[in-house]
């Protein structure tokens, strides 16, 4: 077996298949905020034990999945043009 194949060698790329990435974002998103319940429910015990960052994990988490859902979203929007 060989590393490495000249470009005449190769075969051709395959044809990209058309995903729908905001699903995906949106499940990380839906696992986030159901992680921030219990985290909110046991904060006093959580911050007591010294886990008071998991709080702003969690926070950060949802922030990004909502930016992450946005970009995709405009993404989305500017290829149907």
């Amino acid at each position: 077996m060989r590393l490495w194949l000249r470009d005449d060698e190769r075969r051709p790329d395959p044809v990209p298949v058309p995903t729908d990435d905001r699903r995906a974002v949106l499940v990380g998103l839906g696992l986030w905020v159901l992680a921030l319940i219990p985290t909110l429910v046991f904060a006093a015990p959580i911050t007591a034990a010294g886990g008071g960052w998991w709080i702003g994990t969690v926070i950060v988490g949802i922030s990004l999945g909502l930016l992450g859902f946005a970009y995709l979203s405009i993404t989305r929007v500017r290829r149907r043009r």
